[in-house]
């Protein structure tokens, strides 16, 4: 708008009018928009008392990937612990061959002189700790053998004593258990040699193992 040129009282009082004009419809505009927020914000009220509240929708161009539950740390251990000691050992060994054919069957690995299953016998290492199979499931006693062998040698232990039972109670009184304990035995490592128990030790229903010395 050009500004007007003042010559005149005519002139002035045109002035006056149009400031007042140009003023009355800046109110105007500045009141409208007052209205139009205050609507827009009762509008919005209205619905969300209507509707409740909202969400808003999940994009479906995103896939949303269910979460992968993680095992506790502990219970991990125990399964991955179990799985090592059943891979560890197998029943379908063949340890026939290992085992010298004397009256009283025994074991010992290459480079063990026979002194060493003459001692066994004889008593001339105490034994320190024992475990017994008595009752116990094949695959129970095949884990419960293969912990005890590996915690026995962690703790330095260096003759045990492994009670199999004679298998008298098993169908047709075959001594499963004992041939099983023999086969799991030669195939832990920790084990030197093996041989039958003294009688007072638990004869045909026992075994006496040496452990290797432990390194720590």
């Amino acid at each position: 708008m050009k500004p007007l040129k003042v010559k005149t009282l005519t002139d002035l009082k045109i002035v006056k009018r149009a400031i007042a004009e140009q003023t009355q419809h800046r109110a105007l505009q500045a009141s409208a928009q007052v209205k139009a927020v205050k609507q827009a914000a009762s509008d919005r009220d209205l619905f969300i008392r209507a509707a409740g509240a909202v969400q808003p929708l999940p994009d479906k161009r995103h896939v949303l990937h269910k979460k992968e539950q993680v095992m506790p740390l502990a219970m991990q251990y125990q399964k991955d612990e179990k799985a090592v000691l059943k891979e560890a050992i197998s029943d379908e060994f063949d340890v026939s061959t290992l085992l010298d054919t004397d009256e009283h069957l025994s074991f010992r690995r290459p480079g063990i002189g026979v002194d060493v299953t003459r001692k066994l016998r004889r008593g001339d290492w105490s034994i320190q700790r024992q475990l017994d199979l008595h009752g116990l499931r094949r695959d129970d006693a095949r884990e419960s053998l293969s912990i005890f062998i590996r915690e026995a040698h962690r703790h330095g232990i260096r003759c045990v004593r492994v009670v199999h039972g004679k298998g008298l109670g098993s169908p047709g009184k075959a001594p499963i258990l004992k041939s099983r304990v023999h086969s799991w035995l030669v195939q832990k490592n920790e084990v030197l040699a093996f041989v039958q128990a003294k009688p007072a030790d638990g004869g045909a229903g026992a075994l006496v193992v040496l452990l290797m010395a432990s390194k720590g």
